[in-house]
């Protein structure tokens, strides 16, 4: 069962990406813990997993990060909880477990590879909650192209569709989230 108050955010672990990204994500922890929601992350301090970590700390947050123990030199310092892993696989699982929301920030091939095993557990209904993709300036929009494209030719009907949600700020994602 989900838990009406934690969410799992997906996001980048590099250092060299645009610093916008960062600040979307501190504005989405900010917005999420101003209404006493769980941040559960990858746990790094690297990249953008670091600036959600280091925003929940900021904001006083409770913020749960899973990783696997071969990543055990980039754990952050200032979680309230880690849970470790032995697999990027079992990390994923334990990312989602009980949440209310999937939410993912601009990111590369681990961040896309969270999305859509989401996303794909929504549509087989193996994951209860909320799938978001937050298309913090325009990230997303290659994605939103191909998801029409794979629509128009049959290869995902209505429903499964819109199982993948949009968003493009924190206070649309809140929307989503508390909404039925």
């Amino acid at each position: 069962m989900a838990d009406e108050r934690k969410v799992v955010i997906f996001c980048s672990s590099s250092h060299e990406i645009d610093p916008a990204y960062g600040k979307a994500a501190r504005q989405l922890v900010r917005a999420l813990c101003a209404k006493g929601y769980t941040i559960v992350s990858g746990g790094s301090f690297r990249g953008m997993m670091g600036d959600v970590s280091d925003e929940v700390v900021r904001c006083g947050g409770r913020h749960v990060g899973v990783l696997p123990r071969f990543l055990s030199a980039y754990a952050y310092d200032a979680l309230t909880q880690l849970v470790w892993t032995d697999t990027m696989a079992e990390r994923k699982e334990k990312m989602r477990e009980g949440t209310c929301a999937a939410i993912a920030l601009p990111g590369g091939p681990g961040t896309l590879d969270e999305l859509f095993e989401t996303w794909t557990l929504a549509k087989l209904e193996q994951y209860p909650g909320k799938v978001i993709a937050y298309d913090a300036g325009g990230f997303y929009a290659p994605l939103r192209g191909l998801v029409a494209a794979l629509s128009d030719e049959k290869m995902l009907d209505d429903h499964a569709r819109g199982l993948l949600r949009f968003a493009t700020s924190a206070e649309e994602i809140l929307s989503m989230i508390e909404s039925e």
